[in-house]
């Protein structure tokens, strides 16, 4: 019945050392944003709220700029398994000219119409008050962030993760002594609170960004070529806009629907302590499952390769056996993060956060949920976004990725928290049916074989 499990030591050691740097990537990425909830939770739960509060719009363009990394890695993977340097040059340069774009557009946004803007989320004045004034520090730290980002991706598409590694290393170090220095006053730096908390944000993307510039000077793996980056052809640009628009669009609306259920908790009775409760089982749920969600980008690599080499007769099992394999690393990592809520997170980790009583109560319930669903979401993960995606079937993996969110689970989680206002828990629980029903119908996709394809074809 596993029979496609049985692959070889040599398979499994590939996934293992590309799926490590990308584990470790991850980490610092998401151990960088539980950092920032602990000290800014330091401050207080109102100030931890509003850092939540501004969070939703950031997610979802953060989100976007997934999309397009995302992608553009469905056409990198495969043009580096044909050996084709140059369309890879244009491939990023489109990448880095739409995300550009689009976080400078909404950086404009967060930093002239903060207040306003913060409002659409929460319904607490002095929490909107305390966001609107993090939003407009942090506002264009994603233009730097963003570029950086498609070029991170780019390399990880070749087989390079350790170079993302390297510079969110460098970023989550610089950010944290910032954020130290910033928020609390120390090291001769002055006391600027939950704004200090924002421009550490800013200033380690800029350091980001330009250990991203550096390298694409120095670098000799690949060669940027600025001449041919910047100038991408009308034949580039058609199949970047095939391929990576469902993706962009995929992400996008799948960023503002995941935004709605904060914003659905911003709109209930109790909601700053809802809110603070949802940044630390959030932040820690990020950093818990990681090496659940590593196996994704592994599979996007392994399958685009395995496409655009030419080697498509064992893809079909190739995928098959990445989905099991990640359905049972988040069974595995889910039953172990139930257990340690209970004996480690809640009496030890929510007081270190200065969580009142009854925000650790619904923290501990959301992560309880959220761990319970985790085999299922680690198969849909690497699925849609490893298998599927990476196959070049980015239109049906966008529509296995959209309709259970906005058709199932975001219309009965509205329903729970506002109009019968039922209280948190069965909102949360609304919320995991996305991943049931995404369960069912990406198998269906996935044995169907109609999403081997291969994207560098005319």
């Amino acid at each position: 019945m596993f029979a496609y499990m049985k692959r070889g030591s040599a398979f499994y050691r590939e996934v293992a050392l590309l799926a490590i740097p990308l584990i470790l990537q991850n980490l610092i990425t998401n151990s960088l944003g539980l950092l920032d909830t602990f000290m800014v939770g330091r401050l207080g739960e109102a100030e931890m709220a509003a850092v939540t509060l501004a969070n939703i719009p950031i997610f979802v363009v953060q989100l976007m700029v997934f999309g397009f990394q995302s992608g553009s890695s469905v056409l990198i993977s495969q043009f580096y398994g044909k050996g084709d340097h140059d369309s890879i040059n244009r491939v990023m340069g489109l990448g880095i000219y739409v995300a550009g774009g689009l976080s400078l557009l909404f950086g404009c946004v967060m930093f002239f119409l903060p207040e306003p803007f913060m409002a659409l989320f929460g319904n607490e004045l002095a929490v909107i008050a305390l966001a609107a004034r993090y939003a407009k520090v942090v506002a264009f730290s994603f233009f730097f962030d963003s570029i950086a980002q498609v070029y991170i991706a780019a390399h990880r598409s070749m087989a390079d993760p350790k170079l993302g590694l390297g510079i969110l290393a460098t970023a989550m170090v610089s950010n944290t002594i910032l954020n130290y220095a910033l928020i609390f006053g120390r090291l001769g730096a002055p006391k600027l609170g939950i704004e200090g908390a924002a421009l550490a944000t800013f200033l380690s993307r800029v350091i980001e960004f330009a250990i991203a510039v550096v390298h694409a000077c120095v670098g000799r793996r690949f060669r940027v070529r600025p001449s041919v980056m910047f100038r991408p052809n009308g034949e580039m640009t058609g199949k970047f806009l095939r391929y990576a628009s469902p993706v962009v669009l995929n992400e996008t609306a799948w960023g503002l629907g995941t935004s709605l259920y904060p914003t659905i908790m911003g709109h209930m009775e109790g909601s700053q302590a809802i809110l603070a409760a949802f940044g630390i089982s959030g932040n820690i749920e990020k950093v818990a499952t990681v090496m659940v969600f590593a196996v994704a980008g592994t599979a996007a690599i392994i399958i685009g390769r395995e496409i655009g080499a030419g080697r498509r007769e064992h893809v079909y099992e190739i995928g098959l056996a990445l989905d099991t394999l990640a359905f049972l690393l988040g069974l595995a990592v889910g039953l172990g993060l139930i257990a340690l809520t209970f004996v480690f997170f809640s009496p030890v980790l929510y007081p270190m956060f200065n969580l009142s009583p009854q925000a650790a109560e619904i923290a501990t319930m959301m992560n309880v949920v959220t761990f319970s669903f985790l085999s299922v979401r680690s198969f849909n993960s690497t699925n849609i976004v490893g298998v599927l995606r990476g196959g070049g079937d980015v239109r049906m993996a966008a529509v296995l990725d959209l309709s259970p969110l906005w058709l199932v689970a975001l219309p009965c989680a509205a329903l729970a928290g506002l109009v019968f206002q039922w209280g948190i828990f069965p909102v949360y629980l609304c919320i995991s049916l996305d991943n049931v029903v995404k369960f069912f119908m990406g198998m269906w996709r996935l044995r169907s074989g109609k999403w081997i394809r291969d994207v560098t074809m005319a």
